[in-house]
């Protein structure tokens, strides 16, 4: 009895709720746009519109593709345009730091070339104080040297000799002990570089020596037919020198065949 009352009752929803079902979904189907009245689809296939809106897509992609690489390449030249400029900067620099050490080499080297050269003109220069530093003295002996040798030159020869040593004892000592004092002098200026040439002395192959202007002073000149022109012929004073300079030129007579 129950059980015939429940499925009475059931089958009578059921027969109110059919008709309203269909109902809603025939209004369903009339009202969308995208279905037509039979149930199949309206102008605008599905796949259509899917492919609209993924060539939309796709379209935006690529424009955001092409923005990140436009970003990128401008990036990439700024970044290559920065280390060119750099680059660039330290050319210069590096150039101007070359030609400073070249001008601060150059610099050096002319300085130790002139400190040398200094070093080279103190040398001489000392050594040239040392060597010629009696020179004045020595220029103010060779009076007293000629005064010698003219004191020398003044006594007869034949005086001298062995006969008349005898009676001549004083004179013979007096010119030995002046000969003797000239020639300890003549050493001792030796000894200092002081040295006396005698241009009446013959050459090693026994010509009389010729005139040299370095050497001789020419006090005149005359004729000698046994001698040639230039020859020394007479000896008015002997000359000096020191340490191979000379100090005093000797007077000499020059032979002059005209």
């Amino acid at each position: 009895m129950l059980q015939r009352t429940l499925f009475r009752h059931g089958r009578v929803l059921r027969s109110s709720l059919a008709p309203r079902s269909i109902s809603l979904s025939s209004h369903l189907r009339q009202t969308s746009p995208l279905l037509s009245p039979n149930g199949s689809t309206g102008q605008y296939p599905p796949t259509a519109i899917c492919r609209y809106f993924s060539a939309g897509k796709r379209s935006g992609e690529e424009k955001a593709n092409n923005n990140v690489e436009e970003n990128a390449g401008s990036a990439n030249a700024n970044e290559t345009e920065v280390p060119a400029t750099i680059e660039d900067k330290l050319k210069k620099e590096l150039e101007g730091k070359d030609k400073e050490i070249i001008d601060l080499k150059d610099k050096y080297l002319r300085s130790v070339a002139d400190f040398r050269n200094l070093q080279e003109r103190t040398k001489r220069d000392i050594e040239s104080a040392r060597t010629f530093a009696i020179q004045r003295f020595a220029t103010d002996l060779l009076e007293s040297v000629d005064n010698f040798e003219r004191a020398l030159s003044v006594v007869p020869a034949e005086k001298l000799s062995a006969a008349l040593a005898e009676n001549n004892k004083d004179l013979h000592d007096l010119f030995q002990g002046l000969k003797m004092t000239e020639n300890i002098l003549m050493a001792a200026l030796k000894k200092h570089g002081l040295e006396r040439f005698d241009p009446g002395e013959p050459t090693e192959d026994g010509n009389p020596q010729k005139f040299d202007p370095q050497l001789h002073e020419a006090t005149f000149m005359a004729k000698a037919e046994d001698k040639q022109d230039g020859d020394i012929m007479y000896t008015q004073s002997k000359g000096f020198s020191l340490n191979g300079r000379v100090l005093r030129a000797a007077k000499v007579g020059v032979v002059k065949n005209f």
